[in-house]
């Protein structure tokens, strides 16, 4: 049974007003009596009418990402599971989300004209560089916004959600070197991105706390792919003092460095460990790899549905400040990190 605005009402002996209000998180209607609404809205399929919501709210219920398309850019898993989380948030709310896609050199021109055309209420941005000119171009925007993640060079006086991704791999670092490796690689994601620079300066600074060379220690940044993972492992074994560990930034990474273990006739944790960052992405478990994973873990799914819930709170109760957020990263000890082999 589908239902409008009036029967839902008359179904439950209230004004339509008190239903509208109810459904778009007016602070005055009860929480029994939302509670009630609810219900019947799950009960009968109810759907609001978005153009009558949003006449009678001045909220479109809709949050705003730019996405950059280019023949060079691919999507991976990754951002699919921060989308999996932002979508499963919003649709506990009500809430769309509009994905507008951009050429690289007209992101920032995309995200005004988003924020510019009433269709959003709030807007996010994630793939945090140095420097980054998008956070200064959201805070001159009459909108609410939150970033994923946190430049560096530019403080930290705006709203975000991160992991702490240099104690992460600094933690990662200290284990290793605890096991007795004196020689150790990372495989990182792109250069330019801050998580990435986040990382590698953890492993650094646990390598130089341990009193150990960092000049020349190996390390590969680009895409977090299989195949990357496997070119930069090759690389590595290749080179005159091969690594007896390697630290990488995805499980999906881990899989390509696997592989060229294998082809090189080299078994995981007894020749090299391998640590391996784990955003709990839903087809790759590190538990399942034949050597199961020792894994810096912190969910990019939760990441996207706690970006969702703050943003659609503050939309929906302004008072409620969009503040900093840095979630810890879980060291997770498996099967892949032994002690450094002698020899």
């Amino acid at each position: 049974m589908v239902v409008n605005l009036r029967q839902l009402a008359e179904m439950l002996g209230l004004s339509q007003t008190t239903v509208s209000r109810a459904l778009n998180g007016y602070p005055e209607v009860n929480a029994e009596t939302r509670e009630r609404v609810l219900q019947a809205v799950r009960d009968t399929g109810y759907r609001p009418n978005r153009a009558a919501q949003r006449l009678a709210t001045g909220r479109a219920a809709s949050i705003g990402l730019v996405m950059t398309v280019a023949p060079d850019i691919d999507t991976d898993v990754h951002f699919s599971a921060f989308l999996t989380g932002l979508g499963e948030a919003s649709v506990r709310h009500d809430f769309h989300f509009v994905i507008n896609p951009s050429a690289p050199e007209e992101e920032e021109t995309t995200f005004r004209r988003l924020a510019a055309s009433g269709n959003v209420d709030a807007l996010f941005i994630a793939s945090v560089r140095r420097d980054d000119p998008r956070i200064e171009m959201l805070r001159s925007l009459p909108i609410p916004y939150l970033v994923h993640g946190r430049a560096i060079g530019q403080g930290e006086d705006y709203p975000f959600l991160d992991i702490d991704n240099e104690g992460a791999f600094y933690e990662a670092t200290q284990l290793l070197i605890s096991l007795g490796h004196r020689r150790i690689a990372l495989i990182n994601g792109q250069e330019h991105l801050t998580f990435a620079m986040r990382r590698k300066a953890g492993m650094l600074a646990a390598l130089r706390e341990a009193g150990l060379e960092t000049q020349d220690v190996l390390i590969a940044h680009d895409f977090m792919t299989d195949e990357y993972g496997f070119r930069a492992t090759t690389a590595f074994l290749a080179d005159t003092r091969p690594p007896t560990a390697i630290l990488c930034s995805s499980t999906v990474m881990a899989l390509g460095v696997v592989r060229a273990l294998n082809r090189a006739g080299l078994k995981v944790g007894d020749d090299v460990s391998l640590i391996a960052h784990d955003d709990v992405l839903p087809l790759l478990k590190p538990e399942h790899f034949n050597v199961p994973l020792t894994t810096t873990q912190s969910s990019l799914r939760a990441a996207g549905a706690r970006v969702a819930e703050r943003l659609i709170t503050h939309v929906l109760s302004p008072e409620d400040a969009l503040e900093h957020e840095v979630w810890q990263a879980e060291l997770i000890i498996r099967d892949s990190t032994k002690p450094a082999p002698q020899g």
